[in-house]
C-alpha cells in the first residue's frame, strides 16, 4: 500500500473524474503541539481541507466517511452529514474550505476517507480523500 506523504508545504489531491461531475479534495495536515500530551499519549492534529468543484455541474456534499489508523493499529471510522455542519453546494469553479481535527495515541497515523455528493440533476457520486499523514515526529507540520 502506498502512502500520500506532501513535503513541507505541499498538499495531498483526490478526484473524481466522470464527465461533468469533476471534484478535487486538497488535505493540509498539521500536528497542534500545544494541544498535544506526549506523556499521556494524547497526539493532537488538524486539518483543513479545500474542496472545489472543477466539472461544470453543481453539486452538494451530503455526508462524509473518514478512517483513522494509528501506528499500533488501531482503525475508528467515522461517518455523518456533511463537514463542521454545512453541506455546500458547489458551482462549477467555487470552493469550500473548512478546518476539524482529530487524535491519536501515537505520534503518527493515516486518515482517509470519502464524500458523498449528489449532483443538481441528480447524479449521485463519491468523492475519494486521498490517505495523508498525520506525524507528530517529523515537525513538518508543527506551528
Amino acid at each position: 500500500m502506498s502512502v500520500n506523504r506532501a513535503p513541507n508545504g505541499k498538499k495531498y489531491r483526490g478526484q473524481i473524474r466522470m464527465s461533468d461531475y469533476s471534484l478535487r479534495v486538497d488535505v493540509m495536515p498539521k500536528y497542534l503541539s500545544d494541544q498535544s500530551e506526549p506523556e499521556e499519549d494524547v497526539y493532537v492534529f488538524s486539518y483543513t481541507i479545500t474542496i472545489t468543484n472543477t466539472g461544470q455541474v453543481p453539486a452538494q456534499l451530503i455526508s462524509r466517511t473518514w478512517h483513522i489508523n494509528d501506528a499500533q493499529g488501531q482503525h475508528e471510522k467515522v461517518k455523518g452529514l456533511g463537514v463542521v455542519g454545512h453541506q455546500p453546494l458547489l458551482k462549477p469553479g467555487q470552493s469550500f474550505q473548512y478546518t476539524s481535527g482529530t487524535h491519536l495515541r501515537t505520534p503518527t497515523g493515516t486518515m482517509h476517507g470519502s464524500f458523498f455528493c449528489v449532483a443538481v440533476d441528480g447524479e449521485r457520486f463519491e468523492v475519494d480523500i486521498p490517505m495523508f499523514v498525520l506525524d507528530a515526529l517529523s515537525g513538518q507540520y508543527k506551528h
